[in-house]
């Protein structure tokens, strides 16, 4: 079904609302369950917010709210600062308004968006600056905005435990606070009450982008009642996953330096004792401990009573893509209501790829979810998918409903070439060998898909008649026998085919910055709703990558501890890919390549293992739209002929077209 697109409203920064137009704005708004004013018989009636209230005359003020927890063992329960921008005018009517969250640990210490704003504060030690357009834009059409410093941070007690209890409870307990089951207070350390429940409804979106989204996505697993909706942007859904895949480390690191990294001056004196505590409980041997358990949102996927809007980028090479597939499918297990964003961008917010759209958006979701406006957006197609840069296009529900698991294998093809993929199973017997590089990677691999060379075992189809799109999450089942105790295994599924893509591993990843300003909201001096605008940043490439996996093999048998290998001994392992949904086109090759330490994503083992894999006992589960009969129609009849590619790949010195040195991280190991 097609969408009508309607442009997004940008505001002139600055921009005031008269007492008049306020006025007859108010009147055209119309809460869920309110009676609309008969004024104007004929006009139609209005199921959108506007922006009728005054930002410059907005409520500024700072509430400590009290999390029941002592993390960092002062005697005192830990109050967790809460900095608020409301409209005067609903509480002046004695009218209560509904919240937006974004609950963080960077607001003083690295700042958030594109522009990395960070909170500013008057001489009284009032708000000034919130970052990102939210209060900008939301405040005047009738929202609160909240922006909670996590425990350790900033002007909040307690100290970061990343991602566990003492993280989640410091935004959970400011909802019970907005919904009047917590305590709140004016200062720091004063007993002065501060209450919500005079001018909140208590109804609360969270939002928020990496490490943002993941406190949304922990809250919204506790069930805590009052969060309506979450908006999670490139969030975690499980740390283990963060920093391991399925036993395999990959960042040479465990979570506790993350608490040091965000805690404030004064909390990295006071908080030694709880990172010591996170560091034993998370091992960097990759086994599941409690401590991991605790941070795993997954597993409570049932308790979430929050609509759920996901947005991630299939080439986020920092929280992963495997974060948002097991979250969503966990969510769709049980009935909760989602929609989702997948762009082909890496770690980067909406705002800046899809600007326009985004705000809009947005804007529909929180007036449904949180004013309880029928505007018909759930009703709507739950999925946008980026194709190219800049080029979206829609699905009533994903994965979509014609998406089936279709089982692929490899096999032995020319000896100076890759092998085959296809449906058919290898003779028994049949065998590709490679041995751990852990000087190349994916990118490497994909470059020399041609070539035999030793640190790869790749297969590839014939090139396509028709487009085959891949929508959902892969499995790759694996028998190797390595020649070395440790052995680490990646999984790459690879488009092959010249094509234009966002260049993901750039500095921007996937975007540029623009020095132009686009508006989205009212301003004061202090707090501008302008921001810079972007473009889409691009590569020629002769090969994609859609979909990665990896794992240490010394878990073959328990996925919770990793045991040391007996060479010459086969071992079979499944490696969990990442979700994507990508459409390799026709005329290119779908390729699997199977190899051990992925450069720059993986940490490497303790051994250079040489693997053999044993092909019958060996073979990819994709899910493909239209399933095998969709794979077998794409695998026969005419082949179109392709543009010859400009750049071609090296197989001397393979320098990836879209990345010479691998992928750039904001900083190794920190969700931004």
């Amino acid at each position: 079904m097609r969408k009508r697109r309607t442009r997004g409203a940008r505001l002139t920064c600055g921009t005031l609302v008269s007492a008049a137009t306020a006025a007859l704005f108010a009147s055209l708004v119309t809460p869920a369950g309110a009676q609309p004013e008969q004024a104007a018989p004929a006009a139609p009636l209005v199921r959108e917010s506007r922006p009728v209230h005054s930002y410059a005359d907005a409520v500024r003020e700072s509430v400590w709210v009290d999390t029941g927890l002592d993390g960092d063992g002062d005697g005192r329960a830990d109050r967790v600062a809460v900095d608020i921008v409301r409209p005067r005018e609903p509480a002046a009517a004695g009218r209560r308004i509904p919240v937006i969250m974004d609950a963080s640990p960077y607001y003083a210490c690295c700042g958030r968006g594109n522009e990395s704003q960070k909170k500013t504060y008057d001489a009284d030690g009032d708000p000034v600056q919130f970052p990102l357009f939210y209060d900008n834009y939301f405040v005047p059409r009738g929202y609160a905005f909240v922006a909670v410093d996590l425990a350790g941070t900033n002007r909040s007690d307690g100290c970061d435990d990343v991602g566990g209890r003492s993280d989640v409870q410091s935004a959970k307990a400011v909802v019970d606070w907005l919904n009047g089951r917590a305590r709140g207070y004016t200062s720091r350390t004063g007993d002065t009450p501060a209450r919500a429940t005079a001018w909140s409804t208590g109804n609360v979106g969270m939002i928020g982008k990496s490490w943002d989204g993941t406190i949304a996505n922990g809250v919204a697993a506790t069930g805590v009642e009052g969060l309506k909706t979450i908006v999670p942007i490139g969030a975690i859904s499980s740390w283990y996953d963060y920093f391991h895949s399925q036993g395999a480390p990959l960042y040479d690191a465990n979570p506790s330096w993350l608490s040091d990294y965000v805690n404030s001056p004064e909390a990295q004196g006071r908080c030694g004792a709880v990172q010591d505590r996170v560091t034993a409980g998370t091992p960097y041997s990759g086994d599941l401990t409690p401590a991991w358990d605790e941070r795993d949102y997954v597993k409570d996927a049932g308790k979430v009573r929050a609509s759920v809007f996901v947005v991630h980028g299939q080439q986020d090479l920092n929280v992963r893509a495997g974060q948002f597939g097991q979250w969503w499918d966990a969510l769709a297990a049980h009935g909760v209501e989602r929609k989702i964003w997948l762009s082909r961008t890496g770690h980067v917010d909406p705002f800046d790829y899809r600007r326009a759209d985004w705000v809009r958006t947005l804007h529909r979701w929180f007036d449904h979810y949180l004013l309880g406006y029928d505007n018909g957006i759930e009703r709507e197609p739950a999925a946008d998918v980026e194709r190219a840069p800049d080029v979206w296009t829609t699905d009533r529900q994903w994965p979509p409903r014609a998406t089936t698991t279709t089982t692929l294998r490899p096999a032995p093809g020319a000896a100076s070439g890759p092998g085959v993929l296809g449906r058919a199973p290898a003779a028994p017997g049949s065998t590709a060998t490679f041995t751990d590089d852990r000087g190349l990677g994916e990118l490497d691999w994909a470059a020399r898909i041609d070539s035999a060379t030793p640190e790869k075992a790749g297969f590839v189809t014939r090139p396509l008649s028709r487009d085959l799109r891949i929508a959902g999450s892969s499995k790759v089942t694996v028998t190797a026998t390595p020649t070395t105790s440790t052995a680490h295994l990646t999984a790459v599924l690879v488009d092959l085919g010249p094509a234009t893509i966002r260049d993901y591993t750039a500095e921007g990843e996937g975007i540029t910055t623009l020095t132009d300003r686009s508006c989205w909201g009212a301003s004061t001096p202090g707090d501008s709703a302008c921001f810079k605008e972007t473009a889409a940043r691009t590569a020629d490439v002769t090969y994609d990558v859609v979909s990665r996996g990896w794992a240490d093999l010394g878990t073959w048998a328990d996925p919770r501890e990793g045991r040391p290998l007996t060479p010459g001994r086969a071992y079979t392992l499944t490696l969990d890919l990442a979700a994507a949904d990508h459409v390799v086109p026709a005329g290119h090759r779908l390729a699997l390549i199977v190899g051990g330490t992925d450069k720059d994503l993986l940490d490497p083992p303790s051994t250079i293992p040489t693997l053999t894999l044993d092909l019958a006992r060996t073979w990819a589960k994709l899910p493909l739209v239209g399933g095998a009969g969709a794979f077998e129609r794409a695998t026969k009849g005419r082949v179109p002929v392709l543009p010859s590619p400009t750049r071609l790949p090296s197989l001397t010195a393979p320098v990836p077209p879209a990345a010479a040195t691998g992928p750039r991280l904001p900083v190794p190991g920190v969700a931004r």
